[in-house]
């Protein structure tokens, strides 16, 4: 499986943290950046990953930003993209399972590295249900 990973100057570290032990666990990861503290825009890295999924590169994606907020908006600006701003296990849980997210999203200054591996391995674990949610989401993907 391929992970399309990318964040921004205030989610770079956890990212590091999660691309590292995810190709410890056997996926391919294709880091989009940032690696520094340095001033950057998140949209640039969130188009990056988008890009990734709707071209076929890479299953799923993973964006962190300072709070998760911004670059899980603009992730959702894509067509087909489903980002998922995460903060609980039971939201990575259900975030696969009803909605079929294909974009896991953090926030680097509000969540602990120990969390955000929980949660991401759950997400990836997670099959979409189908049934009743695909009708939701091909309303999504309509809109």
């Amino acid at each position: 499986m391929i992970i399309s990973a990318g964040a921004d100057h205030g989610g770079f570290e956890l990212k590091d943290k999660l691309a590292a032990m995810l190709r410890e666990e056997g996926y391919e990861v294709i880091d989009n950046g940032t690696n520094s503290p340095d001033s950057v825009d998140y949209p640039d890295f969130a188009q990056a990953v988008a890009r990734d999924i709707l071209e076929k590169r890479a299953d799923f994606g993973l964006l962190v930003c300072g709070s998760g907020i911004g670059i899980s908006i603009a992730a959702n600006r894509f067509k087909g993209i489903r980002a998922a701003l995460v903060t609980n296990p039971d939201y990575a849980r259900l975030s696969r399972q009803h909605n079929n997210a294909n974009i896991i999203a953090f926030g680097g200054r509000f969540t602990s590295f120990e969390d955000a591996e929980k949660w991401l391995k759950i997400f990836l674990s997670t099959p979409f249900e189908g049934g009743r949610h695909e009708r939701r989401i091909e309303k999504i993907d309509n809109i």
